[in-house]
């Protein structure tokens, strides 16, 4: 399951370095030297953050949108983009639990889990439609 995370990028004034910041995960910044190597120490930043959420036990944060921080004053004059992450590594152990659904559901599941490399399986299909509808109804 990928999440994109929103970043703020901002170009320091006396090296020239590019600052990153997750307006989305308080604590957690990235730098770089160019704009190229700032994103993707950025990406970088992110997985330890989640690595060490994951290891306290904390929940994973949510990801805004761009359009949600675009007019933060604190970002005034930032360039915006994104970090996209595989959270799968920082859900938990998988558990192999029993479900029943009709015969014609499973055929459609597995007809797309095949089309699609991001699912693998009918059980990475479940999982990404179980993650969505609990962050839609969270």
């Amino acid at each position: 399951m990928k999440r994109k995370y929103p970043i703020a990028v901002e170009l320091s004034g006396s090296d020239n370095a590019y600052g990153v910041v997750f307006p989305d995960i308080p604590g957690c910044y990235s730098a770089g030297d160019t704009l190229d190597e700032a994103i993707e120490n950025a990406k970088e930043a992110l997985e330890g953050f989640l690595e060490l959420s994951f290891a306290d036990g904390d929940e994973i944060p949510e990801a805004g949108s761009i359009d949600s921080h675009k007019n933060n004053k604190d970002f005034k004059d930032f360039i915006w983009s994104f970090v996209e992450v595989d959270l799968t590594p920082y859900l938990g152990r998988s558990k192999k639990i029993n479900v029943t659904l009709p015969e014609y559901v499973i055929k459609q599941i597995d007809s797309l889990a095949s089309s699609k490399p991001e699912y693998k399986t009918r059980s990475g299909f479940l999982a990404a439609a179980a993650v969505h509808e609990l962050q839609t109804l969270s």
